[in-house]
């Protein structure tokens, strides 16, 4: 009754519109991705002057074998006073942490802390490591 070329489709074919609707959805996103990256803008000029937000906090480091460090450059516990000194009488309210190695002696932790109070640092850190069970 009916040849293959004579048949009637009941539903239509929606693959190539798909295809259209993904194609378009990506060249969306793309050109809007693109025009919020380039919206220009005039930014404030900043001052060669350092700034206040860099970090103030000093670290002193204690090694195992006792050797001392403020930040990254030995130093003595006399250099420690003098310096620590020097930075107070910059920030009043200087930050300090120790660091100290596990396996040194408790004396040398003693040392920094008691120069870190003839300084008279009011916010010190110690550092410690989070125990892992």
């Amino acid at each position: 009754m009916f040849d293959d070329d004579d048949k009637i489709y009941d539903e239509a074919d929606v693959t190539p519109m798909l295809d259209l609707s993904y194609v378009l959805l990506v060249i969306f996103i793309i050109l809007t991705t693109a025009s919020v990256q380039g919206i220009e803008v005039n930014l404030p000029q900043a001052s060669d002057k350092p700034s206040l937000a860099e970090p103030q906090t000093k670290a002193v480091s204690i090694t195992p074998d006792g050797s001392i460090f403020l930040d990254a450059y030995p130093v003595t516990l006399e250099q420690l006073e003098s310096l620590l000194l020097q930075y107070k009488a910059v920030n009043p309210e200087l930050p300090v942490v120790v660091k100290a190695d596990s396996s040194v002696q408790y004396q040398s932790v003693v040392d920094v802390l008691d120069v870190l109070g003839r300084v008279e640092i009011n916010q010190l850190g110690l550092v410690t490591q989070k125990l892992v069970k």
